[in-house]
């Protein structure tokens, strides 16, 4: 009973009352709520995604089948669009950024920013479980709110570093926002979010990639005069 509100428990519905339609996700028809046995529960119907998740696990273990021309500007229509959208819901919190990207990017051995150039709204999840091809379908909007500008290309750019071929087509596809001072924020922001999760279990794989990565992008920014703050 206690975890029927907040952001997770109406993010669907959310979403489908403020997000526009280029934004392609399968429509919420129906929701039903009720309470059992001292639980509470939600059913939600949602149109059929046609085709397949691009991968079964967020981070890529194997190449990804070819995806079409229009499948990424779509995605780029989509991450345009995203940020306009108003919202009071939040996917990442400043209070995080101080306590933690000092924490987990200090063998990087200099000041890290933690306060982003900007913030606007994202789907909060963007991995490639949560894709669907060959038209583009994004899954998955639970917890979707405002996060640090670039935050959603950066993601998945970030799950991709396992496999170098998808991660140079990530960065070439998604290059206006990655390039951005904006981008490289959120770079960071995301590696400080995996690298804490892989001390859990989770993708300890990824993390010289990401180490390394972090490594690229703090002295991309110096070089670039990114203000520490």
């Amino acid at each position: 009973m206690d975890k029927a509100s907040g952001k997770l428990w109406t993010g669907p519905e959310d979403a489908e009352r403020l997000l526009p339609r280029q934004v392609p996700r399968p429509c919420l028809r129906l929701v039903r709520q009720w309470t059992e046995g001292g639980n509470e529960y939600k059913a939600e119907l949602y149109d059929h995604v046609a085709g397949t998740t691009v991968s079964p696990t967020p981070a890529l273990i194997t190449a990804i089948p070819p995806l079409t021309t229009a499948w990424w500007s779509d995605l780029r229509t989509a991450l345009i669009c995203l940020p306009g959208v108003r919202t009071d819901r939040t996917a990442v919190r400043q209070a995080y950024l101080d306590r933690a990207m000092p924490k987990y990017l200090a063998f990087l051995g200099g000041p890290v920013p933690t306060m982003p150039p900007a913030w606007s709204t994202a789907h909060g999840d963007l991995h490639w479980a949560n894709l669907a091809g060959p038209g583009l379908g994004i899954l998955d909007w639970e917890g979707w709110g405002t996060a640090p500008v670039g935050y959603d290309a950066a993601l998945l750019h970030a799950y991709s570093i396992g496999m170098p071929e998808t991660a140079e087509c990530v960065r070439r596809e998604l290059s206006t926002v990655l390039d951005s001072e904006g981008g490289r924020f959120a770079e960071l922001v995301v590696i400080t979010e995996l690298l804490q999760s892989a001390e859990r279990g989770d993708n300890v794989e990824l993390v010289p990639a990401l180490r390394q990565r972090a490594e690229e992008v703090w002295h991309r920014m110096a070089a670039d005069g990114m203000t520490v703050r």
